[in-house]
């Protein structure tokens, strides 16, 4: 639930995850315009919204087994116990309201 881009440490996925902005249905159907065919809908899995393309380009750390997810958030957990960190600077106010 974050990503390299929004500033997250430690990022993990399962074998079975999809790391995509929207899921592969619905994304089959915007770009081939209604024309909902397995076959487009595995092609778009295969290239897009797997782990392994997400690991190659360096959004996700680490792909684990589920079996795994405890003890490694764990060992993460103690990694960030004494991190410091500076707060994020704002980039504009509100006003005027």
């Amino acid at each position: 639930m974050s990503s390299k881009h929004l500033k997250g440490d430690f990022n993990y996925a399962w074998p079975s995850s999809e790391i995509a902005v929207m899921g592969a249905k619905g994304a089959v159907e915007i770009i081939f315009r209604g024309k909902n065919s397995d076959a487009e809908k595995s092609n778009y899995e295969e290239k897009f919204a797997n782990p392994l393309k997400a690991a190659e380009r360096g959004y996700v750390d680490d792909i684990i087994m589920p079996s795994e997810t405890r003890a490694r958030i764990s060992n993460a957990l103690k990694v960030m116990e004494n991190k410091s960190r500076e707060p994020l600077k704002k980039r504009h106010d509100n006003l005027p309201l």
